[in-house]
């Protein structure tokens, strides 16, 4: 049996799918948990400063200042969006996006193998993972939904993996309805999304919440992900 440890995370969703494998699996975040089961709520660094004898982790950084939508924010403004309050903007902005970055550089320097999970966004360009090693669909895995997510495969000593293997069946695909656009050009929509491809979501205080759970199909693939090498290291590279 493996210890593991998902970061930023209070579903529970791949904690709890990582211990349906038969490993031992706990989650961190700042928040308490949303589902019940072994969870720390704390700071995740705090925590692994203490306790980093872990076979592997999954982690899930704050994605608020790594998305390309919200780019706009980061100049001094005026601002032609309309602001929340209590949206950070300007050079609060930037220090906050400085800071997200320095922790996934903390997460890719841990002494066990990773996986680091993001919607598509800066990291790439930003920061020292570089390119995504996958992306991936939620309607690939089973759920009726689209959000292309990415993923990086570190070692221990922070050297990428060659493509760890995230079983796609193609069985599983969840086919879209049809939107017709302005233009005639006909486009694959999930229920998640509207015809012209906006996320369906009403803003709210747990907007941010539904977003970033993780759809169970991804979450068992992730699970199988990260205790391969634990439980089979021949399959833990793949070229």
């Amino acid at each position: 049996m493996g210890r593991f440890v998902i970061g930023m995370e209070t579903s529970g969703a791949v904690r709890d799918a990582v211990r349906a494998l038969g490993h031992d699996c706990l989650s961190v975040d700042l928040l308490p948990h949303q589902n019940g089961g072994p969870h720390h709520e704390g700071d995740l660094f705090a925590f692994l400063e203490r306790d980093s004898a872990f076979d592997g982790g999954i982690f899930h950084p704050e994605c608020t200042y790594h998305t390309l939508s919200a780019a706009w924010a980061f100049g001094p403004g005026p601002y032609h969006q309309r602001t929340q309050p209590g949206t950070l903007t300007g050079e609060g902005r930037k220090a906050a996006r400085a800071k997200a970055e320095a922790d996934v550089e903390r997460i890719k320097a841990l002494p066990f193998p990773k996986i680091i999970e993001n919607p598509r966004g800066t990291l790439s360009t930003r920061t020292s993972l570089g390119p995504a090693h996958q992306v991936v669909q939620p309607y690939e895995f089973g759920a009726d939904a689209s959000k292309a997510t990415c993923f990086w495969f570190f070692d221990a000593e922070g050297r990428p993996i060659p493509h760890l293997r995230l079983p796609v069946d193609p069985a599983a695909r969840v086919s879209g309805r049809w939107a017709t656009m302005p233009d005639g050009r006909r486009v694959e929509r999930w229920a998640n999304q509207s015809d012209g491809g906006q996320n369906r979501l009403t803003p709210g205080p747990d907007r941010w919440k539904v977003r970033s759970d993780t759809y169970p199909g991804i979450a068992a693939a992730l699970a199988e992900a990260i205790t391969r090498h634990h439980d089979r290291p021949e399959w833990s590279l793949v070229a």
